[in-house]
């Protein structure tokens, strides 16, 4: 295809009365409100991007690029004729001049298909003289076409020290780094931050330690227990990143006083009729303190005869789905009996230790007996067996042991294996014991089986248009527990006991969870892979939708011209096409979105029931 060579050209400054609309100019009409908008800006910020045209014979100037601004320069100086004084390039309009009709012809088309947006730092200083001027940021968004909230950002840019827009015009700091100087609140030390990391690789989170040096995070536990609105509500000063949406609280004495005093009017209600309760400073209760304390537990309840017989009907109704929301309520009733409770002779001798974790919610640990309380509660019959054992530094020396390490070893060995010869006889309790393991209910650093699930990739970097089921999330990976209390589970009997009495609904639903979660890409081979995929009736169109941001950006113009083509069969020399093919990319990005999800807009394109179908079925051939 021949090249059309768009020659350099000087700019010319010509009077109003100079100028008109060429012919070449593809955009013959527009909308009047538009250029009323246009002209509101041009009147409180002056011209910002020349035009282009052509001379013709008589001197005059057709104006093949720019046609709304040059609407807009005429409708601003009919309103107000001294704008041409707060703003002399109304008044000798800057025109580049083309050397040709080809060139100009070039510049016109090259105008239409895609239009260059305006360097950030002009953007950003605009819409600050436009705020200066006296507009809200309605008017600005509406002049410039952009959303409120991107005009917010770039307001809050704008208000920036002039040295930090300097610098992002000489390319000295990126975007990402500007916007990070936006929540600083000293100048001073704006400036200084500046000056470290002018010409640097630095990323954003550093700069904003930097400059909040002293702040504490919304996300973090204290401020998520005690709240913002009661934070903010007792004095504290807040700043508001509009880039990340987050949000950092100043006063770090103040979070601290208002957690403590939370925590502590918690822990009281929390475990009130107990012996005693202790509020833990730290997000987890550490092993160390309730290494040599004996745990209780609460006393099992006895079912009657005749509530055995209704929770029975009730568990099966709960199985097949059919239980109704009163139904539900008595099994729980009569699951709670089951469970039992804790007595007034445990509450004398035992007590909580009271904790925020890393969420920010309240968790209770225990309920332990000390060693002090020990004796009364094995006299008042609340501990027995191992339980009821002399633990830590008042126990009794451990005799040297008469065996082995070696014999040890060989009576383990002979213990698993009377276990395993056991379980083989015992499928329903092998499932049992392996959905337990995939499940979160073990927690997460714990292995029943000798067995570790992989966690294959099975989540996009763009989730958009993707229906993803929950139950596919893998669960938090096993060295987390060691951060995060609530992953773990100090009572395995107990919570095992729980999950089997859940049912084999559950324990399947486990099952087929965790091992579903496991098959990796291309599980065996690509043959073994695809009868996985045929025999189980997977389609990706079942679950994935292609949209502008999950797919269409993320191609060629090209591409989606020829995807257009072959999913609307329309003609190649038609209207339609060109007029698609003449846009930018994103909006056809956009445009092919609608393709697939808007009845209206594939109804605007004829789509046969034939190419309905196409599109329906259509997935990208890059497996």
């Amino acid at each position: 295809m021949k090249r059309e060579t768009i020659a350099p050209a000087s700019i010319q400054f010509f009077s109003l009365a100079q100028l008109y609309l060429s012919d070449l100019n593809p955009r013959q009409d527009a909308d009047p409100e538009g250029i009323d908008l246009l002209a509101d800006s041009l009147a409180m910020i002056g011209l910002i991007q020349n035009l282009s045209g052509l001379l013709d014979a008589e001197g005059r100037v057709g104006i093949v690029a720019g046609g709304r601004r040059l609407r807009a320069i005429a409708r601003a100086i009919e309103r107000d004729v001294t704008v041409i004084e707060r703003h002399p390039e109304l008044a000798s309009i800057p025109v580049r001049i083309a050397p040709d009709e080809a060139t100009a012809r070039a510049w016109a088309n090259a105008e239409n298909a895609a239009r260059q947006d305006l360097a950030p730092v002009e953007e950003i200083r605009a819409y600050g003289r436009m705020k200066e001027a006296g507009a809200d940021v309605s008017a600005i968004a509406r002049s410039f076409g952009k959303t409120e909230a991107h005009v917010y950002r770039r307001l809050a840019l704008a208000a920036l020290p002039a040295p930090v827009l300097d610098a992002l015009k000489e390319g000295e700091i990126s975007l990402g780094m500007a916007k990070a100087f936006t929540v600083s609140q000293d100048e001073a030390l704006t400036l200084t931050v500046l000056a470290e990391v002018k010409g640097r690789d630095v990323s954003e989170h550093r700069i904003k330690q930097a400059l909040q040096p002293a702040a504490v995070s919304a996300t973090d536990r204290r401020a998520r227990f005690v709240r913002l609105d009661a934070y903010e509500a007792a004095g504290g000063s807040v700043s508001r990143d509009l880039f990340s949406d987050t949000v950092a609280l100043h006063d770090a004495d103040l979070l601290q006083d208002l957690f403590t005093e939370r925590l502590n009017a918690e822990a009281g209600t929390l475990a009130a009729g107990w012996k005693w309760v202790e509020v833990m400073a730290d997000e987890y209760v550490s092993y160390s303190v309730t290494e040599k304390l004996a745990r209780l537990y609460p006393v099992e309840g006895v079912l009657t005869e005749e509530q055995a017989e209704r929770y029975d009907e009730l568990a099966e109704l709960a199985n097949a789905d059919a239980l109704d929301g009163a139904g539900q309520a008595e099994l729980e009733a009569l699951d709670a009996i089951i469970k039992g409770d804790f007595t007034d002779a445990q509450r004398a001798v035992a007590g909580y230790y009271v904790y925020v974790s890393h969420s920010g919610t309240v968790q209770l640990s225990g309920p332990w007996v000390r060693a002090e309380d020990r004796a009364a509660a094995i006299e008042a019959g609340t501990l027995a067996g191992h339980a009821a054992g002399a633990t830590g530094s008042d126990a009794a020396p451990a005799p040297k042991s008469p065996y082995t390490g070696a014999l040890v070893e060989d009576m383990k060995a002979i213990r698993l294996a009377a276990i395993q010869t056991a379980l083989l006889d015992k499928p329903e309790m092998v499932f049992d014991l392996l959905a337990f393991g995939l499940s979160l209910a073990s927690g997460v650093s714990t292995s029943v089986f000798d067995l570790s699930p992989g966690r294959p990739n099975n989540c996009p970097s763009k989730t958009e248009g993707l229906e993803w089921s929950d139950r596919l999330v893998h669960p938090p990976a096993g060295h987390e527990a060691w951060s995060r209390p609530e992953l773990r589970v100090e009572d395995l009997a107990q919570a095992f006991r729980d999950f089997t009495a859940a049912g084999k609904k559950a324990r399947n639903a486990a099952l087929v969870e965790g091992m579903a979660r496991t098959l990796p890409y291309g599980a065996g081979n690509a043959d073994f892979f695809a009868l996985i995929e045929a025999d189980s009736g997977a389609s990706i169109r079942k679950v994935w939708t292609p949209t502008a941001e999950n797919f269409f950006n993320r191609v060629s113009a090209d591409t989606l011209d020829s995807l257009h083509l072959d999913l609307t069969g329309c003609d190649p020399e038609g209207n339609g096409f060109k007029a698609h093919k003449a846009q930018k990319k994103a909006e056809k990005a956009r445009c092919m979105e609608r393709l697939f999800s808007d009845a209206e807009y594939q109804k605007a394109w004829r789509i046969t029931a034939e190419a309905k179908a196409r599109i329906d079925a259509w997935v990208p051939d890059c497996f």
